[in-house]
């Protein structure tokens, strides 16, 4: 199960790279035709009502004319509630002289939206997939820093409790409960192990399980549950 969950970082970090590719090639397309185009004023004539799943949004239609005296009459590929212009107001387009009907309003929503949408989620996927790989190496980090340098105590087992907070295919992963009091405290810290893929409940055959803390913090801790067997599939 561990394999699943570093493979799905992976995965989601991978994702997250696609997304910034095509922000990347998306925003040096819009830079290369921005420096080929030219710019002219064009007049909102109308505003397309679109209406679906309750939501209304209007799409600006634009007429303009190029330098070379062509007529284009352009439909915005972006709409919008509040629309983002009136009919009869005066915009500024962007048109490649080539091929004038390639153009757009010359806006960042216009120019920037696709590769700010791709660079949102392209963002989303990537910090999932590293915050994944970063939580299991600082994990791992701590584990080895606790057992290498860690006051190793004994607690006493209290339960074997499913964690309804992490699910990975459908499935949610067990953790052995156990519970110590500070003797020169008084205080009563409660311990929570590692996620256990399997019941480990048939497995534990003491009141007693290891926790190594430290000193100084008991809040950081680490369980040794290496009594228990390595799950084979």
């Amino acid at each position: 199960m561990k394999k699943k969950i570093t493979l799905v970082s992976y995965i989601f970090g991978l994702i997250g790279l696609v997304f910034f590719s095509g922000s990347l090639y998306s925003y040096l397309d819009q830079q290369a035709f921005l420096k080929r185009a030219e710019k002219v004023q064009g007049t909102v004539i109308e505003l397309i009502v679109n209406r679906s799943n309750n939501s209304t949004t209007f799409t600006p239609v634009v007429f303009f004319t190029t330098k070379d005296g062509k007529e284009i009459e352009f439909t915005s590929s972006i709409s919008s509630n509040p629309p983002s212009y009136n009919q009869g107001e005066s915009v500024e387009m962007v048109y490649d002289p080539t091929n004038p009907s390639d153009a757009t309003i010359n806006a960042f929503s216009s120019l920037y939206m696709g590769p700010l949408i791709f660079g949102i989620f392209g963002l989303v996927f990537f910090l999932v997939g590293f915050s994944i790989i970063l939580f299991g190496y600082l994990k791992k980090k701590k584990a080895k820093y606790l057992l290498e340098t860690g006051k190793r105590i004994s607690t006493k087992f209290k339960s074997v409790e499913i964690n309804y907070a992490l699910e990975v295919n459908n499935r949610n992963p067990f953790q052995i409960i156990s519970q110590w009091i500070d003797p020169t405290t008084n205080q009563l810290y409660i311990f929570e192990s590692d996620s256990i893929w399997f019941d480990p409940t048939d497995f534990i055959k003491t009141e007693e399980i290891a926790v190594m803390i430290d000193p100084e913090n008991p809040k950081k801790y680490h369980m040794d549950i290496s009594f228990l067997p390595e799950r084979g599939n």
